[in-house]
């Protein structure tokens, strides 16, 4: 059984080793939840419902480091949670109904995916460091000059949310950035916030459809948090070049192993 007080130790060591890989690649820990707790045999809605219990407790510890160090613009982030919370709920009801298999596709697709918006993300760092941003305080966009563009983030965040138990910041980022012309900083701030209640949808929903393994959930966070801090830290001692080599071949591997899950299915 994986709520087994010998399974939860070794899920809290687990958490700690996906959240170092999330730290030094800057993804959310979801990505690698996921296919962690399928290794239990554990169904893929039982594993993303409970990754969102690591996803939101990790982006509520977060939020109040940056609220506490006046760096969270809160009515950016919660312009994009309003239009994320329902679509978390969407992602959760449809995850309840679509195959295992499906998911699984699917889920690999999405880590596919999340390396193109990458190096996105990494491009336009590069591009933003030279060019002037139209910038409310925190470096936010006005939220009544881009109404769609916050619409529409916040709307496939909570989706992607929901249905795969990711908080959506590799994807939101990127998107901000680009159609928001958000500084990197800003963005990854703003969407840390918006996921605490984008997560917590999502995680409700899930709970209502008893879908959530609440033991084995926490283990994984509590390992994470820690790990995040060695990840964070230790980032700077290593080389771009192998820190990019290794997130894409993590995430390819992720991919490989979903579909390899999605033929078992």
């Amino acid at each position: 059984m994986i709520d087994q007080p010998f399974t939860l130790v070794l899920l809290f060591l687990l958490g700690i080793l996906t959240g170092t890989i999330a730290g030094i690649l800057g993804i959310g820990g979801g990505l690698l939840i996921v296919p962690v707790l399928s290794l239990w045999q554990v169904s893929l809605v039982q594993a993303t419902a409970t990754s969102l219990v690591g996803v939101f407790i990790s982006a509520v510890s977060g939020s109040l480091q940056n609220l506490l160090k006046g760096n969270l613009n809160w009515k950016a982030s919660l312009g994009l949670a309003l239009f994320g919370i329902p679509t978390a709920q969407l992602g959760a009801w449809l995850g309840d109904r679509v195959s295992n298999s499906l998911l699984a596709f699917s889920f690999a697709a999405l880590s596919l995916v999340v390396i193109y918006l990458l190096d996105l993300k990494q491009k336009l760092k590069a591009r933003n460091q030279n060019a002037p941003e139209v910038t409310e305080q925190n470096g936010a966009v006005p939220s009544e000059l881009r109404f769609a563009p916050i619409a529409g983030i916040g709307l496939l965040a909570g989706l992607l949310s929901g249905l795969f138990g990711v908080g959506g910041g590799a994807v939101m980022v990127p998107l901000q950035m680009l159609f928001l012309n958000e500084s990197i900083k800003s963005a990854v701030r703003t969407s840390l916030g918006a996921i605490v209640a984008i997560a917590a949808s999502g995680l409700i929903q899930h709970a209502l459809n008893n879908n959530v393994l609440w033991k084995p959930g926490i283990a994984l966070a509590i390992g994470g948090m820690f790990g995040a801090q060695f990840g964070t830290r230790l980032l700077p001692r290593l080389p771009d070049q192998l820190v990019n080599f290794l997130f894409r071949a993590l995430l390819v591997l992720i991919a490989i192993y979903m579909v390899w899950k999605g033929f078992q299915s």
